[in-house]
């Protein structure tokens, strides 16, 4: 069963895999900071999409998908256009070099993230694990 990304069955189902994860358990097990992933539109999809996610030395407390940027205040944001953000999911684009490149935008402690890289990697590898489909 595919979920829609941008509803809460998707953010459930990507909290599952990144805590079924032993990489990621093992990659990300210093990493301290809940985040927003968020989609931004572009010419091919035109819905904004925000995701939230917990994370806490390798597990995933909390993830829901919320409508207003202000309900939360994470100590991470990490945007780019939906084009961007397919990419990854695909696993087409590593998403280090995304950050480092600008094709996604960062706002946090990106010393924390480049210290960790295998996290973000494996954090977007359980993402893309997820049977997930873009609302139409």
């Amino acid at each position: 069963m595919a979920f829609v990304i941008g509803t809460q069955e998707w953010a459930d189902a990507a909290m599952r895999e990144l805590n079924a994860s032993q990489t990621y358990r093992e990659v990300a097990k210093n990493w301290e900071g809940d985040m927003y992933v968020i989609i931004e539109p572009d010419a091919s999809f035109k819905q904004r999409i925000i995701g939230y996610f917990d994370l806490w030395h390798g597990e995933c407390r909390s993830a829901c998908v919320i409508k207003d940027e202000s309900e939360k205040s994470p100590q991470y944001r990490i945007s780019g256009p939906f084009t961007v953000m397919n990419q990854l999911l695909q696993r087409k684009l590593d998403p280090v070099k995304a950050m480092v490149t600008g094709k996604l935008k960062v706002k946090g402690n990106m010393g924390q993230i480049m210290r960790m890289p295998r996290a973000a990697l494996e954090f977007t590898n359980c993402l893309s694990k997820v049977d997930a489909v873009f609302p139409e």
